[in-house]
């Protein structure tokens, strides 16, 4: 199965490192259109200096600002085809006490992984629609479908409710020839906070989460591009309302 993106464009959040990188990137090599978004200036720039495409600093929890960029966006290249929202993490937050928890870091996190994913449904969806449908990909994780391994609790709450409005969208939106889907990977080292929490682990819990994977190996950022690109594709047309995990089989 070869799949191309020829004239479509993609608009691929969280593309200033790690996976939203890794699928910005694939899409560019399949002949996708590219635009890539992050609240991260100079990792932005990079990612889009690397890959010679079009890049937007946005925070993805600000309503306006998002329909704002998608309307430059569609203005600039004729429509949007394809979203992928990549954004979201844990924002830097490691595991703490429930007691520690304050507001600011517990709406940070859903701002990122839920907030801004419906923000940019809801000013895509239109532009999908016109152009007789589209695909919605959202990365969500394992930590949507289960307790997180990193221990917090706005992070497993945010991708359990990341799950749930992909499957709503898919409801609303199918009938427009709109798929929406979630992939939700393992434990990836991608970028610095995964790292960091890799190197946290220590030798003998590392140990025991490659036993726990089928493949006895740790995902890549390019595992998770080529599910992401085989939901975005013609070929998954039928596919609607899932999460595919991609772990290695440890699910």
């Amino acid at each position: 199965m070869h799949l191309t993106f020829d004239g479509k464009t993609v608009l691929v959040t969280g593309a200033a490192q790690g996976i939203g990188r890794a699928i910005a990137t694939e899409f560019l090599r399949s002949g996708a259109r590219v635009v890539v978004t992050d609240i991260d200036e100079k990792g932005l720039a990079s990612t889009a200096g690397d890959l010679e495409v079009p890049g937007v600093v946005v925070d993805l929890g600000d309503r306006d600002a998002v329909q704002d960029m998608v309307t430059r966006i569609a203005a600039d290249h004729g429509g949007i085809d394809i979203v992928v929202h990549a954004a979201g993490g844990t924002r830097g937050q490691a595991g703490r006490p429930i007691e520690e928890i304050d507001p600011a870091s517990w709406q940070t996190i859903f701002a990122a992984n839920v907030d801004g994913a419906f923000w940019l449904a809801q000013a895509t969806a239109p532009l999908m629609r016109q152009r007789g449908g589209g695909r919605f990909v959202a990365i969500a994780s394992g930590a949507g479908l289960r307790p997180s391994l990193t221990g917090i609790q706005a992070y497993t709450a945010a991708k359990h409710a990341l799950v749930g409005l992909v499957r709503q969208l898919s409801w609303e939106l199918g009938p427009d020839g709109i798929t929406v889907n979630a992939v939700a990977p393992g434990f990836v080292r991608s970028n610095p906070t995964t790292e960091r929490q890799w190197q946290a682990m220590g030798a003998e819990k590392q140990s025991q989460l490659i036993d726990s994977i089928h493949l006895k190996r740790l995902g890549t950022a390019e595992d998770i591009a080529s599910a992401t690109l085989f939901l975005a594709s013609d070929q998954a047309g039928w596919i609607s309302g899932q999460v595919l995990s991609v772990d290695g089989g440890r699910s």
